[in-house]
């Protein structure tokens, strides 16, 4: 017993950094909201690619704030599939680190979003000058159209639009039913999807948090061509490509997939 008293007491130690490192991420991070939100406000006479090159700063703080306190790093494959035009990106959702890391690479982006979002003090209000798509999960058949109609309006305008299709963030090793708005948009826009999976979860966890450190792996796949498809196969090459990635590069891989029914 008492060779294992090192041990202990450095596991001990290492979590109580984890602690302390993690709330210091958060801390600052929160705190600079009160500060940034209300400037977006006032860039609202500016047109949104400006406004958003001004937003995307503040994920990039944070991207930047998480590999310095919580020594939280990333690596991405397949830049090469980005295409040059705005398209549709439909992505897994497993921690509040992809709303940061996708405003890397896809810009000026909007998401699609429940709506309850708008509501939250500061970070909503900045959130509602992004020209999100805010639905109500609850309204069924009107929720996808409202996905298509400003969803089209927002792509022929020159922004990518960013849905996670399981509609929820899904922890690590688990899936959810894809949802089909995201699906139906590109069925009736004709623009294409770009399949994202990462495995952030395993490093921040859905409501966790703890920000254990590591790189997370993120992996752009090739464009999914839509033009003549219906939702049905599109949606389920996009989770095909997804969850078949995950199995590649989350922890999920050789133990098999929980998956929640909705």
């Amino acid at each position: 017993m008492t060779g294992d008293l090192p041990d202990r007491l450095a596991a001990g130690a290492g979590s109580v950094s984890l602690i302390l490192r993690s709330l210091l991420f958060a801390s600052v991070l929160w705190a600079s909201l009160p500060v940034f939100a209300p400037l977006t406000l006032l860039l609202l006479p500016l047109p949104f690619p400006l406004r958003y090159r001004f937003t995307r700063q503040w994920a990039r703080f944070g991207l930047w704030w998480l590999k310095t306190t919580c020594r939280l790093h990333y690596r991405v494959e397949g830049r090469e599939h980005i295409p040059e035009r705005p398209t549709i990106v439909m992505s897994k959702h497993q921690s509040a680190w992809e709303t940061l890391a996708l405003q890397m690479f896809f810009a000026p982006q909007v998401w699609v979003l429940k709506r309850e979002l708008l509501w939250v003090p500061f970070f909503g209000w900045g959130l509602a000058t992004m020209r999100p798509i805010a639905i109500d999960r609850k309204s069924g058949r009107r929720a996808i159209e409202q996905v298509v109609e400003q969803g089209r309006q927002r792509l022929d305008d020159g922004c990518w639009v960013v849905i996670f299709p399981e509609g929820t963030r899904v922890p690590a090793g688990h899936k959810r039913r894809y949802r089909m708005g995201g699906a139906a948009l590109a069925a009736q826009t004709g623009y294409p999807v770009l399949p994202v999976a990462h495995n952030a979860g395993e490093f921040w966890p859905r409501r966790g948090f703890i920000k254990r450190p590591g790189t997370i792996q993120l992996v752009i796949g090739p464009p999914i061509e839509t033009r003549g498809r219906g939702a049905t196969d599109i949606n389920a090459d996009v989770e095909a490509w997804i969850e078949a990635t995950m199995a590649r590069i989350g922890r999920s891989a050789g133990e098999g997939l929980r998956t929640d029914a909705l």
